[in-house]
């Protein structure tokens, strides 16, 4: 199974989603990505600097949305309040939306929540999918 995470830039919601899944997914069989509508700037120091201190690693550079990727995805979860779900209808099997905002990248006490609460719906799909 192939999940992607989206939001609007892939350089907060989805990467905080998708870091902490691979952490702690234990089923090698489920895959997981991360992906923006629009390709979003460089990840803030601050969003690297709150996923270190809760235990997860956020690297890389945002990426976009391309076919090849939705190709070979199972399981869609939109994390953002932001997308609406009929973007994706009919090119994967399955589609989540969690409806979880956004925040300034400088605000680190709101990125350290926003975290918090992506973690906790991830833990619940990380259940589900056993």
């Amino acid at each position: 199974m192939n999940i992607l995470f989206v939001c609007k830039h892939n350089r907060f919601r989805s990467q905080v989603a998708d870091a902490y899944f691979r952490k702690i997914n234990k089923n090698k069989s489920i895959k997981s990505y991360s992906a923006g509508i629009f390709i979003g700037t460089n990840i803030a120091k601050t969003t690297k600097k709150v996923g270190k201190k809760l235990g997860i690693k956020i690297s890389g550079k945002p990426k976009g949305i391309s076919e090849k990727l939705l190709k070979k995805i199972d399981l869609i979860v939109i994390v953002a309040d932001d997308i609406p779900e009929q973007l994706f209808e009919g090119k994967v099997k399955k589609i989540m939306v969690w409806k979880i905002r956004d925040t300034s990248q400088s605000d680190s006490v709101g990125v350290e929540e926003i975290s918090r609460q992506i973690m906790k719906k991830v833990e619940e799909l990380n259940k589900i999918l056993k």
